[in-house]
This record gives C-alpha cells, sequence and structure tokens, in this order.
C-alpha cells in the first residue's frame, strides 16, 4: 500500500475516526475563549495600516516624542446660515469648557472660534487614541456630540475632523465580525440544503467548517499576542469569509467523491480512503494555491496588506486540515443514512454519467474551437468596462456607503473655514532650522498657515493648515510641494507627515504593492499548476483563462461601480485584492477539474476525460462557487465602500470562472488542444485509446 493511501486512512480507521472527533473536541474547548479575544487583539491605529518606510510613518514615530500617546483632533462644527449670535459664542464656549472631562479628551480644548463669513464656530477638541485605535474615539466623540447638540439654541452641530470620521468608521466596523459571521453562516445553511437536497448531510461541512474558523482566530490571536502578527479590522474580516467559503468548498468536493464511492464500496471506511486518496491531492494543491498567494502579500509596502496575508493562510491551513482529518471521521461515523433521503447505496450506478453536466460536455465537444473563441470574445468584450475603473483611493466621504455627521461636518467645515482645518500636516526637522523650515512650509503654495513650532531634544514639530480639503489632489499636491521645500533646507532633516501625507503615501504604497505582488503570484500559481499536473501547456491555458475571467469580472464590477451604485472610485489596493482572491480562489476550481480530467485521460484519452472530468466535477464545482460568491458578496452588508466593492467583484468572478470559464472556456480549450494539453509529459504522447474500449464517464 502507497504512503498516500496510508494517510488517507487515518482520519476513517474503525478506531483512528474516534481519536480524531476527539483531539478536535478537545481543540474546539481550548481555542474557543482564546477565539473569542481576537477582537481585542485588533491593531486599527493608523501605524498599523501604513508602510513602515513611509515619510508619514516616520513622522507618526516622531511626534510620540512631543506628545506621549497618539492623539486624534475631533472638529465640532456649530453653523446658523442667518449668523452667530453672541449667545452662540457664549453657549459654543460653555460646551467647549464641557467637552475637557468627555471620556480620552487630553491636552488643551482650543476654540470655539469664529468663521470669517460669521456664520460658522469650530472647536478643536484633541482625543487620545490610546491603544484601543478608532474603538477609543467612539465614546469621546458620541459625548461631544451629545454635549454639542444639547441646548444648542436652534444652531446646527457636527462632529468631524480625524477623530470624527475616525469614530464612523468605528461604528460602521461595530459587531462586524458577529455581522459576518451571521450572515455567512445563513447563507452556507441554505446552499448546502439545495446542494445536498438532505436536512441533516450540511450540519457536517458547517461544522467543520466553523471549527475551523474558531482554531484559526485562536491560532491568530496567540500570534497576534506574542509574535507581532498584525491584525486589523479588515483581516478579520475577511479570515470569516475566507475560512468559511474556502472550507465549505473542499468539503463538497470531498463529500462528492466520498458519495461517488460509496456507489462503488460496500465498506464506508474504504470508500472514504479512497475519495481521499483520490480527491486529497486536489484539495492540497488548491489550498496550496490559495496560501502561498496570500503569503506573497508579506512583501507588499502596506502593512495592512502583508498583515492579510499570513492571517489569510492560516486559516486556509487550518479549514484544510478540518476538512481532511474531522469531516472525514464526521463522515464515516454517522454511515450513509446522513444523505438521507437519497442514500448512495453499494452498486447502484453514478448519476453523474449521464447528468446536466455530461450533456454540456457533449454539447461543448462537437465545436470545440467554436466554443472556446466565442466564450474568449465575450469576455474580453466584458473587459471594456476597466476603463470606468478608478483605483486611485477614496474621500473621507466616499470610504461609506452612506453620509454619516463627521462627513456632513467635514463638507460644512470646508464651507466656512480652510478646507484643512481639522486635519493639519505635521511637519518635524531640527530644532536649530525650525524657523528656516516654518518660513519655506508658509511660503508653500495651498498652506494656509503655520502654528510656532514645539521643541525637544533637539527637534522641533509645528503643523501646517492645508487651504484644500485635506483628502482632495490638491492637498495631496501641496504635500509634494511641501516635501520638496523642506526637503531642501540644509540640515533640518525635515519631514512632513498628517492626516494628507498618510492618504498619499498609503496610496502610492499599494500601487507599487499592485506591480510587484500580482507577477509573484501569477508566478508562484503558475508553478503549483505545473508540479500538479506534471505539463507547461496545462498550467499556462488555466492561468491565461483566470486572467481573463479576473479582467472580465473588474470590467463588469467598475462599470455597476459608477454607474449603478454610483460610487466615487475604489481604493487603491482594490486590483489587487481581488486579484489575490480570484487568481487564488479561482484557479481552485481549474484544480478540482483538471486533476479529475487528467485521471480520466490517462485511461481514455484527453477528448474523452475532458467530458467525463466535467461530467463528474460539474455539479459539485458550480455548487462550490455558489457558496464562494455568496459567503463574498456578504461582504456587501458592510456600509464600507472598500468592502462593498470587493464583495461584489469577488463574488461575480467567482461566478464567472465557475459558470463560463471552467465549465465552458477550459473544458473547449482541453477538447480542442487535446494530448497537446498535457505537454511535455508522456500523456501528450500516448495514442487515445480506440472507441471500443473506452469505458463509459465516471467507470474504473
Amino acid at each position: 500500500m502507497s504512503p498516500t493511501r496510508k494517510l488517507a486512512e487515518l482520519p476513517c480507521g474503525r478506531r483512528s475516526k474516534w481519536v480524531v472527533l476527539a483531539l478536535w473536541l478537545v481543540l474546539l474547548v481550548v481555542a474557543g475563549p482564546l477565539a473569542g479575544k481576537l477582537t481585542d487583539a485588533q491593531d486599527n491605529q493608523a501605524s498599523s495600516w501604513l508602510p513602515s518606510n513611509a515619510e508619514s510613518t516616520r513622522v507618526l514615530d516622531e511626534q510620540r516624542a512631543f506628545q506621549p500617546v497618539d492623539t486624534a483632533q475631533a472638529v465640532v462644527v456649530y453653523v446658523r446660515d442667518t449668523g452667530i449670535t453672541p449667545a452662540d459664542k457664549v453657549e459654543a464656549a460653555r460646551d467647549a469648557q464641557a467637552f475637557a472631562s468627555a471620556p480620552h479628551v487630553l491636552g488643551r480644548v482650543n476654540g470655539p472660534v469664529e468663521s470669517a463669513d460669521g456664520q460658522a464656530l469650530q472647536t478643536i477638541v484633541p482625543i487620545d487614541i490610546g491603544t484601543g485605535g478608532w474603538q477609543d474615539l467612539r465614546p469621546a466623540v458620541d459625548s461631544l456630540r451629545a454635549t454639542a447638540a444639547a441646548d444648542s439654541l436652534g444652531m446646527t452641530t457636527h462632529v468631524t475632523g480625524p477623530a470624527g470620521v475616525g469614530a464612523d468608521q468605528a461604528e460602521a466596523f461595530a459587531g462586524i465580525d458577529s455581522t459576518l459571521l451571521a450572515a455567512t453562516v445563513s447563507v452556507v445553511i441554505v446552499l448546502l440544503l439545495l446542494t445536498y437536497r438532505s436536512p441533516v448531510l450540511w450540519m457536517l461541512p458547517l461544522f467543520s467548517a466553523a471549527g475551523a474558523l474558531v482554531v484559526a482566530q485562536a491560532v491568530i490571536y496567540l500570534l497576534a499576542e506574542h509574535a507581532g502578527l498584525t491584525v486589523n479590522a479588515q483581516s478579520a474580516g475577511i479570515l470569516i469569509v475566507l475560512v468559511l467559503g474556502a472550507g465549505t468548498d473542499y468539503a463538497l468536493l470531498l463529500t462528492a467523491r466520498y458519495r461517488e464511492e460509496l456507489r462503488r464500496h460496500e465498506d464506508r471506511h474504504e470508500a472514504m480512503a479512497f475519495a481521499l486518496h483520490r480527491a486529497g491531492p486536489a484539495i492540497l494543491a488548491s489550498s496550496a494555491t490559495v496560501v502561498v498567494s496570500m503569503l506573497c502579500l508579506l512583501v507588499a509596502e502596506m502593512n495592512s496588506t502583508s498583515g492579510l496575508g499570513p492571517v489569510c493562510a492560516i486559516g486556509v491551513l487550518v479549514a484544510l486540515l478540518a476538512m481532511l482529518t474531522l469531516l472525514p471521521a464526521l463522515l464515516v461515523i454517522v454511515g450513509r443514512w446522513v444523505f438521507w433521503p437519497v442514500r448512495p447505496a453499494f452498486g447502484t450506478p453514478e448519476p453523474t454519467r449521464t447528468g446536466r453536466w455530461a450533456h454540456v460536455g457533449a454539447w461543448i465537444g462537437r465545436r470545440p474551437r467554436k466554443v472556446w473563441i466565442g466564450t474568449a470574445l465575450a469576455l474580453a468584450a466584458c473587459c471594456v468596462g476597466l476603463v470606468s475603473l478608478n483605483a486611485t483611493g477614496l474621500s473621507t466621504a466616499g470610504t461609506f456607503t452612506g453620509k454619516p455627521d463627521s462627513v456632513v461636518g467635514q463638507e460644512v467645515l470646508e464651507e466656512h473655514f480652510p478646507g484643512g482645518t481639522g486635519a493639519p500636516l505635521t511637519v518635524v526637522s531640527a530644532a536649530g532650522e525650525a524657523g528656516a523650515v516654518s518660513a519655506v512650509t508658509r511660503q508653500t503654495a495651498g498652506v494656509a498657515g503655520t502654528t510656532d513650532p514645539v521643541t525637544h531634544e533637539g527637534r522641533a514639530m509645528f503643523q501646517a493648515t492645508l487651504t484644500d480639503p485635506p483628502d482632495s489632489q490638491p492637498a495631496k499636491d501641496t504635500v509634494d510641494r511641501l516635501r520638496s521645500a523642506v526637503h531642501a533646507v540644509p540640515n533640518a532633516d525635515a519631514q512632513v507627515g498628517g492626516s494628507t501625507a498618510v492618504i498619499l503615501d498609503a496610496g502610492r504604497a499599494a500601487t507599487a504593492d499592485n506591480r510587484t505582488i500580482i507577477p509573484l503570484v501569477l508566478g508562484v500559481v503558475l508553478v503549483i499548476l505545473a508540479l500538479l499536473l506534471r505539463a507547461v501547456t496545462a498550467p499556462l491555458v488555466l492561468i491565461g483563462t483566470v486572467v481573463l475571467s479576473y479582467a472580465a469580472a473588474l470590467g463588469i464590477s467598475a462599470f455597476f461601480f459608477e454607474h449603478v451604485f454610483h460610487f466615487e472610485g475604489q481604493d487603491n489596493a482594490f486590483p489587487l485584492f481581488v486579484f489575490v482572491f480570484l487568481v487564488a480562489l479561482g484557479i481552485d476550481y481549474n484544480i478540482f477539474l483538471m486533476t479529475r480530467v487528467r485521471e480520466e485521460s490517462a485511461q481514455h484519452g484527453t477528448r474523452h476525460g475532458a467530458v467525463a472530468g466535467l461530467a463528474a466535477t460539474g455539479g459539485v464545482i458550480t455548487s462550490a462557487g455558489l457558496i464562494l460568491a455568496s459567503t463574498f458578496a456578504v461582504l456587501g452588508t458592510l456600509p464600507v465602500v472598500g468592502f462593498a466593492e470587493i464583495g461584489f467583484a469577488v463574488a461575480l468572478g467567482v461566478l464567472l470562472d465557475t459558470l463560463v470559464v471552467r465549465s465552458v472556456l477550459v473544458t473547449a480549450l482541453t477538447l480542442d488542444l487535446d494530448r497537446r494539453m498535457w505537454w511535455p509529459s508522456a500523456l501528450s504522447r500516448r495514442a487515445p485509446p480506440p472507441e471500443r474500449e473506452r469505458e463509459p464517464a465516471g467507470q474504473h
């Protein structure tokens, strides 16, 4: 017996299955409390998202010498269109005194200051961000809003600025884990019920996937606490969707092969061992593709992107472990009855041989070249929508699907005060050259004014207010001009940070990550496919089809974002995230299909193998694609544009890959290329057996 066959028998042996189940139950008992702490371990501070070598990040580090804690400014805005009255000023001054005692407020409250047009007042309140990131902003901002709104004498009040925006972002992400978990589990249950048509079977894959999620969260929590792994709200949210989606996919593939083998083996333990032996390599290759693709994110400049890689990789590895050990043990423990009402009895015919996918394969087989050319042209036409793609970053207002108070307040602030009020730039330099740096800053176009420099241990710091809104392109241009100006001051070692600089540096880092990581992932996936399929032609064909599917999904998504959802654009990292998820996950279905096609081709020839492979895997892969697409679509339930766009594009891309690329385009190309698909392996030189010697699809 081969070593792989022996390994395949471990989770489903007559005694070992109980050992596997017991080990997992102990693991879940230990992991449960740790998984619940993952939210507390999240780091949502700006430095956890930014590239570590960016100028704005270095300024954040230097600021700590001048102020021991990280602070964010909240701007309280009072507006009366008919003009601010003396009573309004008294009330705003009374509020300013009350703001000083609000939760997490630290330092001097500045204001109220009246606008030049006499219609608005503003008060700037520094808030201690602490170690909780934006979570610590919420109670402070809520208190400011309540205080300002009470006894406002008819004035309209808003709280905006970096602290106001951060608090609204925290509100948008509040309960993200529980929301995503509930929505994803609901979707998975419904689709598993429709797939299995059994009132019981769905429980086993779901229990296995949920167990994998708990263990993955526990492992990630331990690494975040003790090994410096960066976890934020973005990576924690995507982890839920990825583990449940990918884990259920692996479960569907294994269960389908197990059900197939139950018709050929009377002993269910033997049936599962054979199913693991046959389906295991495809599942392993699939998970390896995802894991290695995610680990490619480690080379990213953006900390948020590089941190996402290991988080997702750990999630997929744990999901793989659960589906190759816990799920097989559960299936053989419960027996055949779990498939009720359609039990796969020993000796009954395999229904996939004559199912709808067998008919689709036969139809493609009559005209494969016309089918793949027509399909490729249709997908290429969808790529035209790429002209609408605007992945240049989102403004503060553009990050929300709605319009929270901070966004409204920012618009009001820009009407009555200089655009950069409340979100100034921070300039640090050598103390001896602070005067020269400050003078150069005031002379830079786009700067409305500066504060007096503060010195500490040979360094100086001051702030500069911009004339333009802090998230606008003119403000970013001002940052570039100011950096060039202060860098030119001799011996000043001056650097420019602040909100606008953060936005600028993050956008440039994300663009650089796109150029680096996308070709790296393509190369890694190509190598994995070549090793798995032992060929060169097939991996190149598969990579080409997935890239075409990715471009088509982006094109369609960009059209919907602009003309249907009316989003202002996409985040700079949007193309990279969609690419990694679609290529890593989309290639899964091609792996599932082509490993079965190769298995059948070795016995019956490539043309017969292509049709037989599609017939055997079409149903389960389609179900897996629907589940994965639906789980990513759940991201669209969050009031955050970045998540909604990633969820929509990935869901669309998975559906395209499942229903069009894998089932039609790849099958047609395989039929047209025939044994050349396996070049240069020996299979490419093997003549197909005569028609009369071929067995029906699905038999051995």
